[in-house]
């Protein structure tokens, strides 16, 4: 059997504010992206709409609990953002993706 960790979202790295938990770096998977964002009910204002269609990853939506996003491309090396790394920057806002 393969190796395997779980944690509680409370002993994840928390971002901006709480709001995001580094659960990939937290976890020590290597081979796809894996983030947790906790978002309060109803927040599809505060969410916008939007694909990663150009990227290949998907984020799977549990309304008023948490949302899961997975990325990667099967068949391609993953890498990670810096940002999703444990004790790595604060991602910033990239406008062009913001529409």
């Amino acid at each position: 059997m393969a190796d395997y960790t779980i944690k509680r979202f409370d002993e994840m790295e928390p971002i901006l504010g709480g709001f995001f938990l580094r659960a990939r770096a937290s976890l020590g998977a290597s081979s796809f992206g894996m983030q947790i964002l906790q978002m309060p009910p109803s927040s599809g204002e505060f969410y916008p709409n939007h694909d990663h269609a150009d990227t290949g990853a998907e984020e799977v939506y549990v309304e008023g609990v948490r949302i899961l996003a997975l990325g990667g491309v099967p068949g391609a090396a993953y890498s990670p953002p810096a940002f999703t790394e444990l004790g790595g920057p604060e991602p910033v806002a990239d406008p062009a993706r913001i529409a």
